[in-house]
Order: C-alpha cells, then structure tokens, then sequence
C-alpha cells in the first residue's frame, strides 16, 4: 500500500484538529505534532496522512 503523501496547508490542519495555530505549532515544538514542511520562504504544509496518524492517536487513547 502506498503511503498518501499529500500535503495540506495550516488552514486545513486547523479544521481537522480543531487546534488553534499556536497550539499545533507549541505541540510541534515539544514534538508532539508532526513537523511542518517548509514549502516556500512564506509557505509550510504538512504531511496529511501524519497529521490523519496523530488524530487517529489521540482518538485511540482517549478516556471512555
């Protein structure tokens, strides 16, 4: 199976997390986000099936 390497920008992390942007880049930090990709000098993206990943993480350990 290929690995989906699709690049989405910060807007689109933001509506799948529902993080601010200083929260994903304070998580990113303490490395607890994936790391962005720096696309232009003004631009960064990330990996969409990492961000999917992280999701799916936090889904999987939350209390019942």
């Amino acid at each position: 199976m290929l690995a989906k390497n699709t690049i989405i920008r910060l807007p689109e992390v933001i509506q799948k997390t529902k993080l601010s942007r200083s929260t994903i880049y304070d998580l990113e930090k303490r490395s607890e986000f994936p790391k962005k990709i720096k696309l232009s000098p003004r631009t960064v993206g990330f990996l969409e099936a990492e961000v999917d990943a992280w999701i799916d993480k936090k889904a999987a350990n939350r209390i019942v």
